[in-house]
C-alpha cells in the first residue's frame, strides 16, 4: 500500500498488483480497496495491472471536509496520475463516479462500468438526509432503497457483517450525492469507448439503468452476464473486462 495526495490534501491509499496496463478499480457503496482486490488479482493474472484504492473516508484514506463529488473526481485524477493510467472500471455508484470523471477529461481513454444506478429522478434530498442520520439509520435507509425487506435488514443487523457496514455508513451520503448527480443526458458528450455490463438476473431498475447508459453513450458496448445479479461473480465479470481493456 502507498498513499497519493489529492488536490485538497486528502491522502488516498492505493494498492497495485500486476505489471501490465494499469486499470484503476473504483468501488461503490460499502466498498473499500479490499472489495476490488480479488477482481484485481484476476486482472493481474490476465496480464493487466490492477489499481485498487480506498475512496476518501474509507480504509486507510483520510476524509477532508466538506465533502463534494468534485473532490472524489480529484481523488481519482490523483490515482490515475500516480500510476500513469488512463483506463477505469467502476462498480455501481462507482460507475457513475467514473463516468462523471470521464466527462471532465482527466485523460481517461476507456471506461467499463457494472450496473451504474442512474436514476431518472435522483434525490439530493435523500443524500442530505443520509448525512444527518446515525450510522445505523443510514445503513438501514440504504438497504431499504435496494428493495431489501425489513425482516432481512433485521437479520443482517444480527450478522457478522453489520459492524463492517456501520464502519462505512458515513460514506453512504457520499454515494447518494454521486447518484444524485447522475444524468444520462450528459453522456452523449462522451467520445471514448465505454463498456456497460449488467446481470440478467438483476432487478429491473438496474437493468434499465444500464440500458439507458448504453443507449446514451455514442461509443458504448453493452454486455449482459447470464445468471448474474448486482452481487456479480468476479470470475464471470473479469474476462469481459480483460477483453475490453486489452
Amino acid at each position: 500500500m502507498r498513499a497519493v495526495t489529492s488536490a485538497d490534501g486528502t491522502g488516498i491509499a492505493v494498492e497495485v498488483v500486476g505489471s501490465g496496463v494499469p486499470v484503476v478499480l473504483v468501488g461503490g457503496a460499502f466498498n473499500d480497496r479490499n472489495s476490488t482486490a480479488d477482481l484485481g488479482g484476476l486482472l493481474a493474472e490476465a496480464g493487466l495491472s490492477a489499481v485498487s484504492y480506498d475512496r476518501r473516508g474509507r480504509g486507510d484514506s483520510s476524509d477532508t471536509q466538506p465533502y463534494a463529488v468534485e473532490r472524489e473526481i480529484e481523488d481519482l485524477a490523483a490515482v490515475l496520475e500516480s500510476v500513469g493510467g488512463s483506463v477505469v472500471y467502476g462498480m455501481s455508484s462507482g460507475g457513475i463516479l467514473v463516468l462523471l470523471a470521464a466527462l471532465q477529461g482527466l485523460g481517461i481513454s476507456r471506461v467499463a462500468v457494472y450496473e451504474p444506478p442512474f436514476n431518472d429522478d435522483p434525490s439530493e434530498e435523500f443524500a442530505e438526509a443520509q448525512a444527518r442520520r446515525s450510522r445505523e439509520e443510514a445503513v438501514e435507509a440504504f438497504l431499504a432503497t435496494t428493495g431489501m425487506p425489513p425482516q432481512e435488514i433485521d437479520g443482517m443487523r444480527q450478522g457478522p457483517a453489520w459492524p463492517y457496514l456501520l464502519g462505512l455508513a458515513h460514506t453512504l451520503s457520499y454515494d447518494a450525492r454521486i447518484v444524485a448527480r447522475g444524468s444520462t443526458d450528459a453522456l452523449a458528450a462522451l467520445e471514448i469507448p465505454v463498456l456497460v455490463v449488467d446481470g440478467d438476473a438483476s432487478p429491473p431498475f438496474l437493468r434499465d439503468a444500464a440500458k439507458s447508459v448504453a443507449e446514451a453513450v455514442p461509443n458504448a458496448t453493452k454486455v449482459s452476464l447470464p445468471d448474474q445479479t448486482h452481487n456479480v461473480d468476479i470470475r464471470v465479470l473479469a474476462p469481459e473486462l480483460v477483453r475490453f481493456f486489452s
